[in-house]
């Protein structure tokens, strides 16, 4: 196998994409991806079990779709990479034994690739390698985590996540709440713009001192979030306005939402970046298109003097690519494959980089 640049094909399949990517060493050679949201669409969030069979019917044409593209076959393919968690269950277990499947068949080894971490990796293929005191701030439909690097194929800290519902989560909810359909995420941007941020002042979750605590005796939650109260408190706003049968201004609920967000995103993420020496930062995950998050983090990190580094769209999204991305970093640290035996891991815990 080759160890310098190895030709890698990564599977993912944790939520409502099915990905198939193809990387020679830290060079995108193919990402193919297959969504599901349509089919979720009409039950205002992602139904595990329709998921599941969406990667059972998306997984062989994505797989010869990416292969045509790198122009490559799998007799090329130096090792096999899949998610192994975290993610549905479900849709977990269709993206691993497929991989599984392909390497009985082709002899390939394969890597049992944490999910969060990949969304690391992937930073690897727009800007080469990965800066020294590097942390990631990753937020998306499942997660939002804030997490120190000091090597992205064996340490990995977890400083900071979400205590109930991810952030991605609390934009879909709200937007049910709004009447603005699913995905939340996209509708509550776009209506954002439209709105006044400072019409209400909505509560940024686990933002008092007895949580804080200081930098010499750190609280409980000092980097932690929670969005179920502020999902509350949208919901308690709405009904307020209907009770005095006054019409619900919509854009001013939905920018005010989205700026406690992002606002108690990057300013906990800040104070994790000072304060644990991290002057280089990543921004991942499918919420990192939102362009209310990108821009104040960019100016959160301009005025604290961090680097940020966002990856193309395409890219933060789940994806194979970033599967295949870190495979390829474990092949080249040396790491041994994972064999057939592993199962996947619906909460794979982020310091577990690879199985």
């Amino acid at each position: 196998m080759n160890r310098e640049k190895p030709l890698v094909l990564g599977i993912e399949s944790s939520c409502d994409e099915t990905g198939v990517g193809i990387v020679r060493g830290d060079e995108l050679l193919a990402n193919t991806v297959s969504s599901s949201m349509e089919e979720h669409v009409r039950f205002g969030g992602v139904i595990p079990e329709i998921a599941s069979r969406a990667h059972l019917d998306a997984m062989i044409p994505t797989l010869r779709q990416a292969l045509d593209e790198a122009g490559v076959t799998l007799d090329e393919v130096d090792a096999l990479a899949v998610t192994s968690g975290p993610g549905l269950a479900g849709a977990l277990m269709v993206g691993v034994c497929a991989a599984k499947a392909l390497a009985l068949a082709t002899g390939k080894p394969l890597f049992a690739i944490n999910h969060l971490v990949a969304h690391i990796g992937v930073g690897l293929l727009d800007g080469g390698e990965l800066p020294q005191n590097l942390g990631a701030l990753l937020v998306s439909g499942g997660h939002t985590e804030i997490l120190r690097v000091k090597s992205i194929t064996d340490d990995v800290e977890l400083l900071g996540s979400t205590i109930d519902d991810a952030a991605g989560e609390a934009y879909d909810k709200v937007a049910r709440i709004l009447g603005l359909g699913y995905p939340g995420g996209p509708a509550i941007d776009r209506l954002s713009r439209e709105g006044n941020p400072k019409a209400i002042r909505f509560p940024r979750g686990l933002s008092q001192p007895k949580y804080m605590g200081s930098a010499e005796a750190p609280g409980p939650h000092r980097y932690d979030w929670s969005f179920s109260g502020l999902k509350t408190a949208v919901a308690r706003c709405v009904e307020q306005y209907e009770a005095a049968g006054e019409a619900v201004p919509v854009a001013d609920i939905a920018a005010s939402f989205q700026e406690a967000v992002v606002d108690v995103i990057t300013a906990k993420a800040m104070l994790a970046c000072t304060e644990h020496g991290i002057t280089n930062l990543l921004l991942g995950g499918g919420v990192a298109a939102n362009s209310r998050l990108r821009a104040l983090t960019e100016e959160r990190c301009a005025a604290h003097g961090i680097s940020l580094r966002v990856p193309p769209i395409n890219l933060c999204t789940d994806n194979g690519a970033m599967v295949a991305a870190l495979g390829a970093q474990v092949v080249m640290a040396g790491a041994g494959p994972s064999g057939l035996t592993f199962a996947p891991d619906s909460s794979m815990p982020v310091t577990s980089v690879h199985l």
